[in-house]
């Protein structure tokens, strides 16, 4: 069986963590450590109770998430934090966490992945973040409301529901830019705006951004926070199993965003 850091080793090569600035709370890499070697490895979107125990049930003793334990920041253990960090402990899990790396990779990515199912073919890097481009862009002839079919289709079966900005009967989408997770604000809408993009496929966003894209010729296609970043976790699970030879597991935990 393999050992936990060897895996860690080879996750922070394939994901280049070292080169990625991300919010100071994601905490990419490892971030609870474990004795022994890994037998199973469970992925999910996030690290929260539901899917530790999730983990648990199935034997995994590495799980693989998008969004780690330390969102809210540094906060005192007691709750829910106690109750993560207890399950993880007594059960014996390690915890590998990948954000922005994740959302990026060319190959394993949420963004690149999320545009093979609805049968786009990215040919730019798209959202601009600390650096780096997360989400993708490329061209197309399809027609808008069949591209929201599609990312309705999408959601439905990975835990989300989607909701379309203003769009006009018959609308074509030429360019189309995608941006999973909270992928909509008004410095993507500017920078589609400023790449001639018509259609953008995000996971989410504030209220203002439907105003600001309708303003600007643009239609957002809000296909779920949860849902658009069930692919990334999945294909890195996949990916360890392949190289290390063990089983994996997703555990589903959608959020209802």
């Amino acid at each position: 069986m393999p050992s936990l850091a060897s895996i860690a080793l080879y996750l922070d090569a394939l994901l280049r963590v070292s080169e990625f600035t991300d919010y100071p709370n994601a905490v990419n890499g490892l971030q609870v450590d474990s004795d022994g070697d890994i037998v199973r490895v469970a992925a999910a979107v996030d690290a929260r109770e539901k899917t530790i125990l999730g983990a648990v049930e199935t034997g995994a003793n590495l799980l693989v998430v998008h969004h780690g334990l330390f969102w809210g920041g540094v906060q005192s253990l007691t709750g829910p934090h106690l109750r993560r960090i207890r399950a993880l402990l007594d059960s014996g899990i390690a915890l590998y966490s990948s954000h922005l790396p994740l959302d990026a990779h060319p190959e394993l990515g949420n963004n690149v992945l999320l545009a093979r199912e609805m049968g786009l073919t990215p040919t730019h890097g798209f959202a601009r973040a600390k650096g780096v481009d997360i989400g993708v862009m490329g061209n197309s002839e399809i027609a808008t409301g069949k591209l929201a079919q599609l990312a309705h289709a999408f959601a439905e079966s990975h835990g989300g529901g989607v909701r379309t900005s203003y769009m006009e009967p018959g609308r074509l989408t030429r360019r189309w830019a995608m941006c999973s997770g909270a992928g909509a604000s008004s410095d993507t809408i500017r920078e589609a705006t400023d790449c001639g993009v018509d259609t953008l496929i995000v996971g989410e966003g504030p209220h203002h951004t439907a105003i600001e894209a309708e303003e600007h010729g643009i239609v957002v296609i809000y296909a779920g926070h949860y849902a658009t970043e069930t692919l990334g976790v999945q294909a890195l699970a996949r990916r360890i199993s392949r190289e290390f030879g063990i089983p994996w597991d997703f555990i589903q935990a959608p959020t209802g965003m």
